[in-house]
């Protein structure tokens, strides 16, 4: 059995399915690009048959991949799936096809609605159909945690004759246990005759807060792929978190003795630029990546760390990309600097993408003191990995007073489809004004259901994080925008969800048309 661990990340696909983690063509090639910086063995890029959207996704993030990573597309065991699937992963230098089907009694009797065998038979013809592609085939189990063992070894059995190279063995609910799990897996290992032609492979759910125990003791037991995604983001609770793997991984080598290709100072600024694209801020005792992950509050704690930081720190910041935040560019900074800034953040830049980062890292240097690699990090996706807006922000003025029968106003100047508008109102604070005024001049009334805010950086002139989430006509979307000023901030992001509403409108409106 090999020692060699391969990670498998599917936050673009299973990941992207967790609630408000959408993201746009261009944020996941970006995203991609920086998971192969990170070192990641599989990208399971999304579900190609699952919209022509998706299916774009996977094809550019495919054609730009390097030799050193596999590109996955997720396929059911249907025809249409794995035929769309080949078309959108094959322009990769590595493809892969990534094809499922449930094997516990109840998914396959109510889910399904077929017998046993009948699935065994979908199997063996998906694999290889897969097979007649490509030889890089991957199958799971789906709900396999909760599938009777035997009937397991048998639909391994046939897959791997079939063809496929890799079996991936899911708790695709949370339900399992640690040593429970391990067990199972073990026993499908050593209860499958040709089980030592494939690499076994495990995906497990948080529902029950043991994803990532769970795929540590499955490796621990002989699986070599572990299925994961940044920040644990992914369907309901979430899946096994690809950072905290991969240090237990590092830190205790001495008890499980596996090596793997994750370049551990890139977790950080992998999983902060996951962060600033969904806008999803990453929890202060996040372990691994929290703000207080390394933090030292306590007299006894600190007084140990002075005399020893291993007493009470067993893993430095920097291992994890976690070094000191440094002041790094600023108003008097030329555009080779910042070219080769950002560079060393992992962006590369076109000369025409340089020059609009140039003029916002000079804009918001005028009015913060510190430059922070966060603040970059979130300025370059708000500039450059975009797509064109039909609504885009130009200034706002709010006024608001404790003074009762003094209302807060709102004064608005955007250009809604190339023609400039501009609008004043009212409303219960600051942010019901202003959004009052946009959703006037944007000829929309959608609904708010979720508003949040945080601070990128310390400092009272740190950058605004807004994140909202709109819904209207039966579509929910997310927006996010940042500035100094928290208002601009919330402005900002309530226009980029009206924008993504409206993106959301005119894909659907292409996909109905091309059915019709």
């Amino acid at each position: 059995m090999s020692d060699r661990v391969y990670f498998f990340d599917t936050t673009l696909r299973d990941g992207e399915q967790s609630p408000g983690a959408t993201m746009n063509f261009q944020e996941k090639l970006r995203l991609a690009h920086q998971l192969e910086v990170l070192g990641v063995d599989i990208i399971e890029a999304g579900f190609p048959a699952s919209s022509p959207g998706d299916f774009e996704a996977v094809r550019a993030i495919a054609a730009q991949a390097g030799p050193d990573v596999q590109i996955a597309g997720l396929a059911r065991c249907a025809e249409k799936d794995i035929d769309r699937c080949w078309e959108a992963v094959k322009v990769a230098v590595r493809p892969r096809i990534h094809t499922f089907i449930a094997t516990s009694p109840l998914h396959m009797e109510f889910k399904l609605r077929k017998t046993p065998e009948e699935v065994l038979e979908l199997a063996k013809a998906s694999v290889a159909r897969c097979a007649g592609y490509t030889p890089n085939v991957e199958f799971s189990c789906e709900d396999f945690s909760r599938s009777d063992l035997d009937f397991v070894c048998r639909v391994v059995e046939a897959a791997i004759d079939a063809g496929a190279t890799t079996i991936n063995l899911p708790d695709t609910v949370g339900y399992a246990q640690p040593e429970e799990f391990a067990a199972k897996v073990r026993y499908v290992m050593e209860n499958t005759p040709n089980s030592g032609k494939a690499v076994f492979s495990v995906h497990c759910h948080d529902d029950l807060g043991l994803g990532v125990a769970n795929t540590l003791a499955a490796l621990h037991a002989g699986a070599r792929q572990a299925e994961v995604a940044l920040n644990g983001i992914g369907e309901r609770a979430g899946n096994a978190a690809l950072e905290e793997v991969a240090m237990a991984l590092h830190v205790r080598r001495d008890y499980y003795g596996l090596e793997d290709n994750i370049k551990t100072e890139q977790l950080y600024p992998t999983c902060r630029l996951l962060s600033i694209i969904i806008g999803q801020p990453i929890p202060n005792n996040k372990a691994i990546t929290g703000a207080n992950a390394f933090a030292h509050e306590s007299g006894i704690h600190q007084d140990g760390m002075l005399k020893h930081r291993e007493t009470y720190e067993i893993m430095t910041p920097q291992a994890v990309g976690r070094s000191a935040t440094h002041l790094v560019i600023g108003k008097h900074s030329g555009r080779n600097a910042v070219r080769s800034k950002f560079e060393s953040l992992g962006y590369k830049l076109d000369d025409e993408q340089l020059n609009q980062v140039f003029e916002a890292v000079k804009a918001l240097a005028d009015r913060k003191k510190q430059l922070h690699d966060e603040d970059l990090m979130a300025l370059v996706q708000q500039e450059v990995y975009r797509i064109p807006d039909r609504l885009c922000l130009r200034h706002v003025s709010v006024q608001s007073s404790d003074a009762g029968g003094v209302p807060p106003t709102a004064a608005v100047l955007m250009d809604v489809a190339g023609e400039e508008k501009s609008g004043a109102g009212f409303g219960a604070g600051p942010i019901d004004a202003l959004y009052n005024v946009i959703a006037d001049l944007a000829g929309r009334q959608p609904e708010l259901e979720q508003y949040s805010i945080n601070a990128i950086t310390g400092g009272t002139d740190a950058l605004g994080e807004v994140t909202v989430r709109l819904r209207e006509n039966g579509l929910s979307v997310v927006g996010r925008g940042n500035h100094p000023d928290i208002l601009v901030a919330s402005a900002r992001a309530f226009v980029d969800a009206l924008n993504n509403l409206a993106k959301r409108e005119a894909e659907g409106e292409r996909v109905h048309s091309q059915h019709s």
